[in-house]
C-alpha cells in the first residue's frame, strides 16, 4: 500500500499530488485537505470520487469465469489463470487487492466534520458518512474474502505506516463491517429519486450484511437480517419477467437492491460488447460452460440425471426457462436468426476468432441488442448508459432460506422463500414441498442449484463454490462445451451427436486456491505481509 493524497477538483476529478513552489504555499490548480473541506458542495465532491470504481460492471459478469460457470479464453485477461489453479504470487491472474476506495473512505471520513454545520446540516451529513462507510464496507468484504486475512486500516496512514502494516485477521474485518452495516443502516433512505438514485440505501446495507452473515456462516443473525428486509419499510418484490429484469429500461426496477451506474459517453459500461458472439461484433470472453447447462432442470422439476424424459441429444427441450433467458446455445433464436456456432462457415464457430469456445455465450442484459440503439442506451452496445445489478431481492430469498435450511429451523417460509423464485410468472417451474424436498439435505442440494441457476452470470458463484468447499469437484477436470452437430437454420432443430462435447480447457484445484495469494509487489513494498498458506 502507498499512501495517495487525494484532492477533489469541484468537477469531480482525482488529482494525486501538487506541484511545491515555494512562492505558492496553495496549489493553484487543485483543492488540498485544508482548504476543500469548506462547503456541501466540496463534501459531494468527495464522496462522488468514492463512489467512482467502488465496484465495476466488469468485475461482476467476469468474475463467473472463476467459477464452473464459465470460461475466459483470453489468458491475457487473467481469469483462467486463477480458475485453472495456476495462480501465483507473481503473476495472481485476477488482482481484487485494491485499497484506492477504501483510502478515499477513509479521507472523507476524517475530514468531513470540517464541513462547517452551517453548510452542511447534521443529518445529511450522517447519511453521507453513512455511504463512504458502506462503500468501504463493501471493498473490505470483497478483499477479506478472497484473500482472509489483510490490512485493515481505518484512517489515512502515513506512508511509512502504509509500508509496514500487517495483516488483521478475517475474523476481526468481519466482526467490524457487521456492526457497521447495522450501525449505518437506519441513517440511510429506503429509497432515493431524481439524480440521487443509485446512492447506496438502507436496503442496500442490510442485503449485504445478510450475504457476509450467509457467508461466514452467521446462519440465524443473517435470517434475521433477512426477515427486515422481507417486511416493511421495504416492498422489494421479484420483477415479473426474469429475461427483462436484466434489460437496461428495467433498470432500478423493484428487485434491484444495488447497482453499479454507468452514463452513457462519460462513465458508460464497455463489458457487454465482450460478452456478445462474434457475429454481433462481440469477443465471447465469458462463455458459459456445460457444467452450468447442466444444471438447469427440466420443466418437470427434476434434474437432467433424474428425468426419464430429458433427451440428452435434446438437451434444450422442456427446460427451465431460466436456460433460455441467461444462455445464447446452439438452436436459440436470437436477434432474428437461430444462433449457429456449429457451423464451419459460421463465424461464431466453437473456438473461432472471437468466438465462444464452449457454444454458449451469456444473454444477461443482451436479450435485445434493439435495447443499445436508443439515445437513453447509447447507440453502440460497447458504450451503454445503463446499470449491472450487485444485489437483487431474489438473492435475499434464496440467502433466507439456505440460512434456515443450514440453522435446521425449515418450515413453510423456506419452501415460500424458494418458490417464489421458481414460480416468477415468466419461470413457473414446478414448486417444491414438503414431498418432494423432506428434509435437511435434498433442500441443501436444491437451494445451492437455485442459488446457481439463479444468479448464473451474476458473479456470486466463485463464493459459493469457496464457501461450501466443493472446489475440488467443480474446478477440476475439462472444462467442457455444447455437442457436436448442426443447426437447422430454417427451424433451429439441432441434430448432435451424444458424448462429442468440445472441450474449451483443462483446470486443477487444491485446497491452497480457497483464497487468493497476496500478490507480491504488494510484499515488495511491505515486508510485513505475510502469505497465504501454499503459495
Amino acid at each position: 500500500m502507498k499512501k495517495k493524497f487525494l484532492y477533489i477538483i469541484l468537477a469531480g476529478t482525482m488529482v494525486a499530488g501538487c506541484k511545491k513552489d515555494a512562492l505558492n504555499t496553495k496549489p493553484l490548480d487543485a483543492y488540498s485537505s485544508s482548504s476543500l473541506w469548506t462547503s456541501k458542495n466540496d463534501a459531494n465532491a468527495a464522496l462522488t470520487g468514492c463512489y467512482s470504481g467502488w465496484e465495476y460492471g466488469d468485475n461482476v459478469l467476469y468474475d463467473d469465469c472463476i467459477s464452473d460457470n464459465g470460461i475466459d479464453q483470453f489468458p491475457w485477461e487473467g481469469y483462467e489463470t486463477f480458475a485453472s489453479g495456476l495462480s501465483t504470487p507473481g503473476d495472481p491472474g485476477v488482482n481484487k487487492y485494491n485499497y484506492t476506495t477504501i483510502q478515499r473512505c477513509n479521507w472523507f471520513l476524517d475530514n468531513i466534520d470540517k464541513v462547517p454545520s452551517s453548510s452542511l446540516d447534521n443529518s445529511l451529513k450522517l447519511r453521507m458518512k453513512s455511504e463512504a462507510r458502506f462503500l468501504r464496507a463493501y471493498r473490505y468484504f470483497v478483499m477479506s474474502q478472497i484473500y482472509g486475512d489483510v490490512p485493515f486500516p481505518l484512517h489515512n496512514l502515513t506512508t511509512q505506516e502504509a509500508n509496514t502494516i500487517e495483516r488483521t485477521p478475517k475474523a476481526t474485518i468481519v466482526d467490524f463491517i457487521l456492526k457497521e452495516l447495522g450501525e449505518i443502516a437506519p441513517s440511510l433512505p429506503v429509497s432515493y429519486t431524481g439524480n440521487d438514485i443509485g446512492r447506496i440505501t438502507r436496503g442496500a446495507a442490510l442485503a449485504l450484511k445478510a450475504r457476509i452473515e450467509l457467508f461466514n456462516g452467521k446462519f440465524t443473525n443473517s435470517i434475521s437480517t433477512c426477515q427486515q428486509l422481507m417486511a416493511s419499510p421495504f416492498n422489494y418484490i421479484l420483477y415479473p419477467s426474469y429475461e427483462g429484469l436484466f434489460r437496461p429500461q428495467n433498470s432500478n426496477n423493484q428487485e434491484v437492491i444495488l447497482d453499479v451506474q454507468y452514463l452513457q459517453n462519460d462513465n458508460s459500461e464497455w463489458v457487454l460488447g465482450a460478452m456478445l458472439p462474434n457475429s454481433y461484433g462481440g469477443w465471447s470472453s465469458m462463455a458459459p460452460t456445460q457444467s452450468l447447462v447442466d444444471a438447469y432442470e427440466t420443466k418437470n422439476g427434476k434434474t437432467i440425471q433424474d428425468d426419464g424424459s430429458y433427451n440428452p441429444v435434446q438437451p434444450f427441450q422442456n427446460r427451465d426457462p431460466r436456460l433460455d433467458a441467461t444462455i445464447i446455445r446452439p438452436g436459440l433464436l436470437y436477434m432474428g436468426s437461430y444462433f449457429d456456432p456449429l457451423d464451419p462457415s459460421s463465424s461464431d464457430l466453437v473456438g473461432g476468432n472471437n468466438a465462444s469456445p464452449t457454444g454458449y455465450n451469456f444473454k444477461k442484459y443482451l436479450a435485445n441488442l434493439d435495447d443499445y440503439n436508443s439515445t437513453a442506451y447509447g447507440t453502440d452496445v460497447w458504450n451503454t448508459g445503463g446499470s449491472i445489478i450487485v444485489i437483487r431481492y431474489a438473492e435475499v430469498l434464496l440467502t433466507y432460506a439456505e440460512a434456515k435450511i443450514e440453522a435446521n429451523q425449515i418450515d413453510a417460509s423456506v419452501y415460500a422463500a424458494i418458490n417464489q423464485i421458481r414460480q416468477r410468472p415468466t419461470v413457473n417451474m414446478p414448486p417444491v414441498t414438503v414431498v418432494t424436498h423432506p428434509d435437511q439435505a435434498s433442500l441443501r442440494t436444491l437451494v445451492r442449484r437455485e442459488r446457481r441457476v439463479e444468479l448464473a452470470g451474476e458473479g456470486l458463484r466463485w463464493y459459493d463454490i469457496q464457501r461450501w468447499k466443493i472446489g475440488t469437484t467443480a474446478l477440476s477436470g475439462d472444462v467442457k462445451g455444447c455437442l457436436k452437430g448442426s443447426v437447422n437454420s430454417s427451424n433451429g432443430d439441432l441434430t448432435l451427436t451424444a458424448n462429442s462435447n468440445f472441450v474449451a480447457g483443462s483446470r486443477s484445484f487444491t485446497d491452497k486456491n480457497y483464497l487468493w495469494p497476496i500478490p507480491q509487489k504488494e510484499r515488495d513494498i511491505n515486508k510485513n505481509l505475510t502469505q497465504n498458506t501454499g503459495y
